[in-house]
């Protein structure tokens, strides 16, 4: 199955692409992964509703060029569901099985994602109520994915 998560901004530092990296080469067993940046819209500290509507409907734009029709979109958005991992593995399991070509998930920029993407989603995802620094999120996405996958193939975990 092809993976491709879709996030806006870059990860700039060296621990954080570290992480990444390592996260990567446990799924390269199981998945074929893409990791895809976009360039994220400069944003006023305090943006009225105008300015956010208008930042995240540009960073939709960029993450848009990268989707296709058979995509399973999976996006990140705190007011998703919450999930365990085990729940979270038969979700995976679902998409998978779920005839798309591939699945993709979204992280947003700091206001979030756009409307368009959300309604998009077949399935959106919440990692609870708590704020995360976008690189982090990231992290721990490819982490729960790998989790998911060993827990749905009744392997073991290593911490």
């Amino acid at each position: 199955m092809q993976v491709v998560v879709i996030a806006v901004g870059k990860v700039k530092e060296r621990y954080w692409r570290e992480a990444l990296a390592e996260y990567a080469k446990r799924l390269s067993g199981y998945v074929k992964l893409e990791l895809v940046e976009v360039a994220d819209e400069p944003t006023p500290d305090h943006p009225s509703d105008v300015e956010r509507e208008q930042v995240l409907a540009r960073e939709a734009d960029r993450m848009e060029k990268w989707l296709r029709d058979r995509d399973a979109i999976v996006a990140l958005d705190i007011r998703g569901k919450a999930c365990t991992s085990e729940a979270w593995s038969k979700q995976f399991a679902q998409l998978e099985s779920g005839g798309y070509g591939r699945i993709v998930f979204l992280i947003g920029g700091s206001l979030g994602l756009a409307d368009r993407l959300l309604k998009r989603a077949v399935f959106r995802w919440s990692f609870g109520p708590i704020t995360l620094p976008h690189q982090l999120a990231r992290v721990l996405l490819l982490e729960q994915i790998y989790r998911g996958i060993k827990i749905a193939r009744g392997e073991p975990y290593h911490k």
